[in-house]
């Protein structure tokens, strides 16, 4: 799927730690924001502002969550660690891609989840941990 595509034109989101500017472009190669932070394979996208948020709490990293919107600069596709486990159909519009993505934006004032609801978040990835599942699997 390329971002022409996508149905209804609509902002791309990647929540992260980093501290990006307009311009900037976020690549595949350097350490994943999650699990044992193995060299990632491929960047993450989404059309939800509840999905980059979770990305955006989530990170490794110190300084806050911060969520850029992206413009992919080749193709992407469903987010199978999503889309084929949890979300069947997509609903999450969770993407992923091994081209570059491109910040155009920062969203700004975006509020986050809970606390209860990031605790029981962060409880069930360390659960899947001790299993020995990864969050992200490439």
């Amino acid at each position: 799927m390329t971002a022409r595509d996508v149905p209804d034109p609509q902002p791309l989101y990647h929540g992260t730690k980093a501290d990006l500017k307009q311009g900037d472009l976020i690549e595949p190669g350097y350490a994943s924001n999650y699990g044992k932070r193995k060299k990632a394979a491929y960047v993450y996208l989404t059309a939800t502002l509840d999905a980059a948020t979770w990305g955006a709490e989530l990170a490794y990293g110190e300084g806050p969550g911060r969520i850029y919107i992206v413009e992919p600069t080749g193709p992407f596709e469903d987010d199978p660690n999503l889309t084929d486990k949890k979300f069947p159909g997509n609903p999450t519009k969770s993407y992923r891609t091994r081209a570059p993505l491109r910040v155009i934006g920062e969203v700004t004032g975006w509020k986050g989840h809970s606390p209860d609801q990031l605790k029981a978040m962060k409880d069930h990835l360390a659960h899947l941990e001790r299993r020995g599942i990864e969050a992200i699997e490439d």
